[in-house]
């Protein structure tokens, strides 16, 4: 052994690095991104002014209008979570290094053990003692042979050990390169614009999603591409489902939706996170039970129209039955795309519940069909004028986002919910019942 390092019987230490303190250095910067996301949020609710009025409000925030504050908080949050993020995989990729050479240890423990037998054989047959002297030049021969085996398998060993050293390496200066990139985004470092646009998606990616579907909605209803008004249907929908499981897995949204039904913090927030959640909601719904019912569907379908196995399978060879299986296959997969397509045809052009001839004898239908398309105009209007208002801080203010509160709210209420039903109601119990 040349070493009494942790691989004494490498020689060296091809993975150096100290788990324990890589570990607790990722469990700071984590405290520290989310103490100052903390930070940051406590601020922006202070600045929109939905947690503190009053004359000492005011100054407040006239002193940090247009400051660096806000922007560093967020930036320099976002820099150590990421700097946090490299830790946690060089601490995972550092434990399985060190695995590796713990292995490569014991291996060369063993190849040493098994070359110093071999020479002691080799220092036995060219002293002529022992029964290594019987045989002469072949035992000579036979131990040289051993000695050569036994250090060819120790250079394999160390051989290895050193290209794990040249991964360690590697990698350590990978993720140290890492860990400077989100040094970049430290305060007073200004991000450049794709960056910029880049943490703007991130921010409002569940009202970009929610736009996008409302402008679907739109497309369809107006016959503005010659894409099946279906197909734009499911598309809306699946961006709904998209957005509504963003908005129902991120913290800040469900403490204030909490606070508002908890402690009757009402604020303008509340509200627009409440209509948000709703909205998408409502819009994921119907796609949702046109894909559930047209799965199901499908099978009936598919033996509808499936012939008879008959006798003839049993004379089939292999290849041809093969064959058959994928063509099955194809069919089914064709059939379920044909019975999802059918119900969400149906599902699309489902009337809402107000206009059924049960709800005041059917006379909210003409009401209804009159202002459908406007309120959908309307709802596309307001969610695009929502995620131009986060990019465009000219637009951002509490009256507008007043403004679109009061005319999403009624719309919901009075057009989504019914119109939702009136879908579900038609998916679930058929044609028949909902017109």
């Amino acid at each position: 052994m040349t070493s009494t390092g942790p691989y004494p019987h490498l020689g060296f230490n091809p993975a150096p690095g100290d788990m324990d303190l890589v570990r607790d250095m990722h469990r700071r910067l984590s405290d520290c991104a989310v103490e100052m996301e903390k930070a940051r949020s406590k601020v922006a609710r202070l600045m929109n002014g939905s947690c503190w009025e009053g004359d000492a409000a005011v100054a407040f925030r006239e002193q940090l209008e247009g400051g660096p504050l806000p922007l560093n908080l967020k930036n320099g949050a976002r820099s150590v979570d990421k700097a946090a993020k490299q830790l946690d995989l060089w601490a995972m990729e550092l434990g399985e290094f060190q695995r590796r050479a713990k292995k490569l240890d014991g291996e060369a423990e063993t190849a040493r053990e098994a070359l110093r037998r071999a020479q002691g054989h080799a220092d036995k047959a060219k002293s002529g003692t022992g029964h290594a002297r019987v045989d002469g030049g072949v035992a000579l021969d036979k131990a040289d042979s051993r000695v050569e085996t036994a250090q060819g398998d120790l250079d394999d060993v160390l051989k290895r050990a050193r290209s794990l050293a040249g991964e360690h390496e590697d990698t350590a200066r990978k993720r140290a390169r890492h860990i400077i990139d989100a040094t970049h985004r430290l305060a007073p470092h200004e991000p450049g614009a794709w960056d910029k646009f880049t943490d703007w998606v991130g921010d409002n990616l569940p009202d970009i999603l929610s736009a996008c579907a409302a402008v679907l909605g739109v497309i369809a209803l107006l016959g503005l591409t010659a894409i099946a008004p279906w197909l734009l249907f499911l598309a809306a929908g699946l961006l709904s489902a998209t957005a509504f499981g963003l908005r129902v897995s991120d913290p800040e949204v469900l403490a204030s939706l909490e606070d508002g039904f908890t402690k009757g913090e009402l604020d303008i927030d509340f509200w627009c996170n409440l209509l948000g959640v709703a909205g998408d909601f409502l819009g994921m719904l119907p796609g949702l039970g046109a894909v559930a019912k047209g799965v199901m569907k499908a099978p009936e379908l598919l033996s509808a129209t499936a012939g008879p196995a008959g006798e003839a399978e049993e004379v089939l060879t292999l290849g041809q039955r093969i064959a058959r299986v994928g063509v099955r296959a194809g069919t089914s997969i064709k059939t379920v795309g044909v019975s999802i397509r059918t119900e969400a045809a149906a599902a699309e052009g489902a009337v809402s519940v107000l206009s059924h001839p049960r709800v005041l004898g059917g006379r909210l239908a003409p009401i209804v069909e009159k202002v459908d398309k406007p309120a959908t105009i309307l709802g596309a209007g307001t969610a695009v004028y929502g995620v131009a208002s986060s990019f465009v801080g000219a637009l951002d203010n509490d009256t507008a986002k007043t403004v679109n509160n009061l005319l999403d709210g009624p719309r919901t209420l009075g057009l989504d919910v019914p119109a939702t039903a009136g879908a579900l109601h038609f998916l679930l119990r058929g044609a028949g019942e909902a017109s």
